[in-house]
């Protein structure tokens, strides 16, 4: 029997497509390919006894093609502030080798380009949410504005990142990323956010 394990917090997905991103509905990319930064801020969370509250990890993802077809390419960044066990918690929660639903993502990943660690803060105030990893990357996103003042919602979309959980519609006021082959810096493109619970054992 695997480690019983839980994290729950806030994650958002920020990406290189243009208007409504149709990745979440199992089709194809706007630009071709898709690129996206993807951070997790771990409000609670264990492995086993080990503690992993207050803690970030974030992915940068290269798709060729549509999502569902598979052949990503990542770069792992762990949070500095975690120590060893914390983060060899955190790689095999969201290498897929704990199981829960990391490890259907993890299905998807071709190629892990590196796992490296990083200080991170990440940020929510409001309908803004931000993350920053060290030199090599930083998100920066905005939630759209609904009907009557509240978050514009996607429900049950079967591409999904944080399944059972609603996601909020936002913009990026920036995305960027350099090393390990994926360089990029754009805005005004397709992100959102939302809460997010996994668990296994």
């Amino acid at each position: 029997m695997g480690v019983e394990w839980r994290v729950d917090g806030t994650y958002f997905e920020a990406c290189t497509c243009k208007g409504a991103c149709p990745c979440l509905f199992g089709g194809d990319p706007t630009e071709g390919t898709c690129d996206a930064l993807v951070g997790w801020h771990v409000e609670r969370g264990h492995f086993g006894e080990t503690r992993l509250d207050g803690l970030n990890l974030a992915m940068m993802v290269h798709a060729p093609g549509n999502l569902t077809a598979g052949g990503w390419s990542v770069v792992v960044y762990v949070d500095a502030e975690a120590d060893e066990a914390q983060r060899d918690a955190l790689v095999q929660i969201y290498g897929g080798q704990a199981g829960g639903h990391p490890a259907t993502l993890a299905s998807f990943v071709g190629e892990i380009l590196g796992i490296e660690t990083a200080p991170m803060t990440f940020t929510v105030e409001g309908r803004r949410v931000g993350l920053r990893i060290g030199n090599h990357g930083a998100a920066a996103l905005e939630g759209i504005e609904g009907q009557d003042g509240a978050s514009v919602r996607i429900t049950g979309h079967p591409v999904a990142i944080a399944p059972g959980n609603d996601l909020m519609v936002a913009q990026s006021r920036e995305v960027s990323h350099r090393g390990h082959g994926i360089d990029l810096s754009v805005e005004q493109r397709t992100a959102y956010y939302g809460p997010f619970r996994y668990q296994a054992g």
